[in-house]
């Protein structure tokens, strides 16, 4: 009996609820109109270079490379022509060119900037900008983590991160066991990988004698600023 009477008392509530609400005025609703924004004249002028980095990036690329050293020669093998690298050109810079051609398609590679040089006879540089259209994914973030990965593998090595890239988006590498062949002298390299936006910045140090951390770190850090 005492349930039957809070069940009662609940439905009688409700009632009575619905009975105040239809007895009342309905409340207006707010107009759909919206007052009309007058269009400005003029054109809007264009973002500067420091305020949209795509401004520098969508131009020519070339012009954010670093320049060589006063006295650095040409490298005996440059890659691709006028500071330009194809597709071709690019993809033939790894061990297995047909594998990375493939690859550079389906992340939508774009373009890459290129520069070398050599100081004496067994020290040179390379430094290349590759960029990527980015429709899909963000392949400049994964070419460089691929390039960090392989340094980090290769024995003796040592790796500092470049100032001004962020957490860990660019490291250097020193590798200090050489590369030895019969009838050559050791080679020692140095590398370092770091991106900004739809670019992957890639350095290669090449000697006969251990590359200091100072030499590729300084490249790797005036390059990034001219990200």
């Amino acid at each position: 009996m005492i349930a039957g009477a809070a069940l009662l008392g609940i439905v009688a509530g409700v009632c009575t609820g619905y009975v105040i609400q239809a007895g009342r005025a309905p409340t207006a609703l707010p107009s759909l109109s919206q007052p009309v924004v007058e269009q400005a004249e003029g054109e809007v002028e264009p973002l500067s270079a420091a305020q949209d980095r795509r401004v520098r990036t969508d131009g020519d690329l070339r012009k954010l490379l670093i320049t060589r050293p006063a006295g650095a020669k040409d490298s005996r093998v440059p890659m691709g022509r006028g500071g330009w690298a194809d597709l071709p050109a690019y993809a033939g810079n790894y061990k297995d060119p047909a594998a990375t051609f493939n690859d550079l398609v389906d992340d939508e590679f774009r373009r890459a900037a290129t520069t070398s040089w050599r100081v004496g006879e067994t020290y040179s540089v390379r430094i290349n900008l590759v960029q990527f259209r980015q429709e899909s994914k963000r392949a400049a973030l994964e070419w460089a983590e691929n390039g960090r990965y392989w340094a980090g593998k290769e024995p003796g090595t040592r790796d500092w991160p470049i100032p001004g890239t962020g957490d860990g988006n660019g490291v250097a590498y020193v590798h200090d066991t050489p590369e030895r062949k019969p009838g050559y002298l050791p080679l020692y390299a140095a590398e370092a990988y770091a991106w900004r936006g739809d670019v992957c910045m890639e350095i290669r140090v090449y000697d006969s004698k251990p590359i200091p951390k100072a030499k590729i770190m300084d490249l790797a850090e005036r390059q990034v600023g001219k990200l």
